[in-house]
């Protein structure tokens, strides 16, 4: 019989849901659940707790696209074997007391975000459940492998660990095309790009949520300029760039996703000078 998922105990799921709710509180301007949210996910996610560790093997799988067969089952299998001989009476306490934390402190309203892709962490769940059958695991393991081994039009560029030497190249080249030194804000996103190796990206998602939705503000204002609003083709490009922030929610993090966000950051300084 296939196992039931509980979403509560998906660790995958809390993190997701935790991260929906911080984008419609940074949308809302509701700066005191932001706060209280982006400690919750920074108490609890972090590289040392079993829940970061759990949450590692989950995006593990769920975010690798484009390999070979091979690759991906072997993801998959070494993946389950490390969460085989995680304590699970720990990865529970630290569940149930990162869940109680979200209902006090928050809503359980929370565990009723929309998540994309849901069915893929449910899928997950019940693949590392010791409890679910032989059967059922080799076919929701086939489903996820074929996800992982598809071709896509655009394949995400891999995120490889980066040293100080490429960090100093990937911002010369930055500066070499743009003329300039950095922003703070450049400096910041880099920033947390580079530490993204070593917190499960979960700072790096958070400083996004906010520097997105800061950067869809300042072009929003910008439309009510009366000088753009003059120029059909101004009002054309901003939209343009509206439309690709916008589309950063439904894709990965990547080093093209980086690269669109300074641009646009160099963007906005201008048109503010």
């Amino acid at each position: 019989m296939k196992q039931k998922h509980n979403k509560k105990r998906n660790t995958a799921f809390i993190f997701e849901a935790l991260i929906r709710e911080l984008t419609k509180n940074i949308v809302g301007k509701n700066d005191k659940n932001k706060l209280i949210i982006i400690s919750l996910i920074k108490e609890n996610f972090h590289t040392n707790t079993l829940l970061g560790k759990d949450l590692s093997l989950y995006r593990g799988i769920l975010e690798t696209k484009n390999v070979d067969h091979d690759v991906a089952e072997k993801l998959i299998f070494e993946s389950r074997m490390q969460h085989c001989v995680m304590d699970k009476k720990e990865l529970f306490t630290e569940q149930t007391k990162v869940i109680n934390k979200i209902n006090k402190l928050l809503s359980k309203d929370i565990f009723s975000n929309f998540i994309p892709n849901y069915r893929d962490i449910a899928t997950l769940y019940q693949i590392f459940n010791p409890g679910t059958n032989t059967k059922q695991r080799v076919l929701m393991e086939k489903q996820l492998i074929n996800k992982m081994t598809a071709p896509v039009d655009s394949p995400p560029e891999t995120m490889e660990a980066l040293d100080n030497l490429t960090l100093k190249t990937f911002t010369k080249n930055f500066n070499d095309k743009y003329n300039g030194s950095l922003l703070p804000e450049q400096k910041d996103l880099l920033g947390k790009y580079i530490a993204s190796f070593n917190d499960n990206g979960a700072e790096l998602k958070l400083f996004l949520n906010e520097e997105v939705a800061r950067l869809k503000e300042v072009l929003n204002n910008t439309t009510q300029i009366v000088e753009i609003q003059r120029d059909d083709q101004m009002i054309e490009k901003t939209q343009s760039v509206l439309d690709i922030l916008n589309e950063f929610r439904t894709k990965p993090i990547d080093q093209k996703m980086v690269q669109d966000i300074l641009k646009i950051q160099n963007l906005i300084k201008e048109i503010n000078s």
